[in-house]
């Protein structure tokens, strides 16, 4: 008797396996803590560039989450700045069913066939803070306003350097972004638009003469070849005791390999540090904004950029129109992309408690504060 019970007892045992390997539902690419919402039966493919910056870390956790509170599966790949890798991982995106892709893309006109496949699948794609360039199979643009962020590290600099008021002459080195990307035209466009009236009237000097896009900007906006470059301006044109006033980088990466050719050359803060600009809030910029490393940057809230972008995609799976306000900046040599623009904010030592700290972007045990 006491054998049979046993064996009912494995039986039913199994039975309830059996059952509840049933009931799971299909695996999940997703991975991650937290109470998701049962899903919905529509996938979404995530290509971002990089774990190298912060900043697409985060962008990629908050559109999971969010995507994934909607009941949506969510493939979330980083291409770790591998251009093919990316086509790769959009191309197998499409092919495991993805219903919508959210792209930031390494370099656009790297993408143009594979999403072509996407198009040809019906799939919208939704290019996520980089312009998709070069094709008619991008649907709508989640972006900050580009030459905006240039517009603010201009006009920081014109304030902080009395420029306005005819203070000067200065003297600065410029950095632009990658040419590959098209964010780091606007922006440059942004910057200048402020800072070039300063230059021809000889209030800001730039003794090295490199302030052509060409010869200023930095591939994958990478950290080394900025510092490099940055290396190569001190030698050549400040050698001689020349002071630099301030160095504008669009991105804290690059602002970072700036000031460690800086250190390297023997500057020190506090003494002949210049003004140093950058862009992204990273952690690291932060915490060197508070000693003084690093003067400003822009901050872009990834919360409110992927609030932005995942009601694009739940619109588009709905069946309906997302929430645009801007039908005329984008061109991408096809078309006009319908886009929604964030705003920026500049950050300093002045209101990074209030912008950074007070809302919740960062803890102060993050800054060690």
């Amino acid at each position: 008797m006491r054998n049979l019970k046993k064996i009912l007892a494995l039986l039913m045992t199994g039975i309830m396996l059996v059952l509840a390997a049933g009931c799971g539902g299909g695996s999940s690419t997703s991975s991650g803590s937290g109470t998701k919402a049962p899903s919905n039966g529509k996938r979404v493919g995530v290509a971002m560039p990089t774990q190298s910056s912060q900043r697409w870390i985060q962008d990629g956790a908050n559109m999971k989450q969010k995507l994934e509170a909607l009941g949506y599966e969510v493939d979330l790949q980083y291409a770790e700045d591998d251009v093919q890798a990316q086509v790769s991982q959009i191309e197998n995106m499409i092919t495991n069913g993805a219903n919508c892709l959210v792209v930031a893309s390494i370099d656009s006109s790297a993408l143009v066939n594979a999403l072509a496949q996407a198009k040809a699948n019906n799939i919208p794609v939704i290019a996520y803070d980089r312009l998709l360039m070069d094709t008619d199979s991008v649907s709508y643009y989640a972006t900050f306003d580009n030459k905006g962020v240039g517009t603010l590290i201009g006009k920081y600099v014109e304030k902080k350097l009395g420029l306005a008021e005819g203070k000067g002459p200065y003297n600065v080195e410029f950095f632009a972004g990658s040419p590959d990307d098209n964010n780091a035209h606007f922006l440059n466009d942004g910057l200048f638009e402020v800072l070039k009236p300063y230059i021809d009237k000889g209030q800001l000097v730039v003794p090295s003469g490199q302030t052509d896009f060409n010869t200023i900007c930095t591939l994958r906006w990478s950290q080394e070849t900025a510092q490099k470059r940055m290396e190569d301006i001190i030698s050549g044109y400040y050698s001689n005791g020349k002071k630099l006033d301030a160095v504008i980088s669009p991105f804290d990466g690059i602002s970072y390999g700036i000031a460690a050719a800086l250190e390297g050359a023997g500057y020190q803060v506090g003494t002949n540090w210049p003004i140093i600009t950058g862009q992204d809030a990273e952690l690291m910029a932060t915490k060197n904004i508070i000693s003084g490393k690093q003067t400003m940057t822009v901050f872009k809230d990834t919360r409110i950029l992927a609030d932005k972008c995942v009601l694009m995609v739940q619109a588009v799976l709905e069946g309906k129109d997302p929430e645009i306000n801007d039908t005329k900046s984008y061109d991408n040599h096809k078309l006009i992309v319908p886009s929604y623009l964030c705003t920026p904010v500049a950050v300093d030592k002045d209101n990074y408690q209030k912008e950074l700290v007070d809302s919740n972007y960062y803890k102060a045990a993050d800054l060690g504060l």
